[in-house]
Formats: C-alpha cells, structure tokens, sequence
C-alpha cells in the first residue's frame, strides 16, 4: 500500500493504518531496533511501541517520508530501551563501540545540546555527507544510524571488514575536519 494512503488511514484514525504499517515496515523497523538492543523480545517490543508512537503522533503531524518518521521512532525507542538496560551493567556493548567511533567527532548529546544546535550539526552532517561517494555515505549511514555491524557492512557491499573500518576511519576524520573548519567544536 502506498504510504499517502496509510497516513490517511492514520488521519482517518482506521485501525487499518496500523495493520498496513505493519505489514509494509516492521522488518524494517525490526532491523533498526534488533541492530541496537541485539535481543529479539526487546526489539519486537519496540517495534509495537512505534506503531503506538506512530498513531499518537498521526495526526496532528503528516511525515513526508513515512520509512524516515517510522526508523526515527524505532531508533529513539530503542536507545532509550538500551539506555535503561545498560544502565545497571556498565559494560563495552554494541552501541557503546558504535558511538565511540564517533567521540572524536560528536562527544555526547548532551554536550552537543550545550555546545551547538542540534539543527547546525545535523545541516553539518548531512552536507558532509552529500558530498561523499554513494558508497561511502550508505557505508556511514548503515553503520551510525542503523548502527549495523562491521561484518554485516561488508557483506552487503561485498568488501573486507577492513576496507569497511578503512573507509570509516577516513569518513570520520573528514568530519571532524568539516565540522572544525564550520566552528563547530565539540
């Protein structure tokens, strides 16, 4: 079904919104929020929530792009979800290494929100990033917004894991460069 007509179906409040959006996205939201929590029950959770979150939010708001208002909620959902259970154990998981990949780059949100506004960073990151290769701007996103594993990057784009933490490193470093030159110091 086309997503104009599942967010009219939202605007209309039919209990059928939630079953198309379902039927359309929850592998893909499923993907998001597993990539992040690395536990079925807890994404599958998420995943439901963001149909709650969707229906609560549609309307008054009529997303453009309703994959991009989809993924957003899911991975919101999911870090707060990862924020509350690793809060008890302090450990070095997944999203831990994914996010100290970019500490040379991006501190912390908070510091961020002290720092620069949010919308300055973002115009800084998206320029950054429409100015790489395809490839390159597919490899950063998969990695640091669907937070997908090295491994699982590299099969998708049949290259070496090494090529994969290559590319990043160099990506990474532009951008602290970009953001530096812009006067963003974080």
């Amino acid at each position: 079904m086309d997503d104009k007509i599942i967010i009219d179906l939202y605007w209309e409040r039919s209990e059928a919104a939630i079953d198309e959006t379902s039927k359309k996205y929850s592998r893909y939201c499923y993907y998001i929020s597993f990539n992040i929590l690395q536990d079925n029950e807890n994404a599958k959770e998420c995943v439901n929530d963001t149909y709650l979150r969707a229906w609560n939010a549609i309307p008054p708001k009529r997303p453009e792009n309703l994959a991009t208002f989809l993924g957003k909620i899911t991975r919101n959902l999911s870090l707060n979800k990862y924020k509350q259970r690793s809060a008890q154990k302090r450990g070095m998981g997944h999203v831990e290494l994914v996010l100290s990949e970019l500490e040379d780059c991006i501190i912390s949100p908070k510091d961020v929100e002290n720092t620069v506004s949010e919308i300055l960073l973002t115009e800084a990151i998206n320029s950054f990033l429409a100015n790489v290769p395809r490839i390159n701007r597919s490899i950063f996103v998969r990695r640091y917004w669907y937070m997908s594993a090295i491994r699982d990057i590299a099969e998708e784009y049949n290259i070496s894991e090494s090529k994969v933490k290559s590319m990043l490193f160099r990506m990474r470093k532009e951008l602290k460069a970009k953001l530096e030159k812009e006067d963003i110091y974080l």
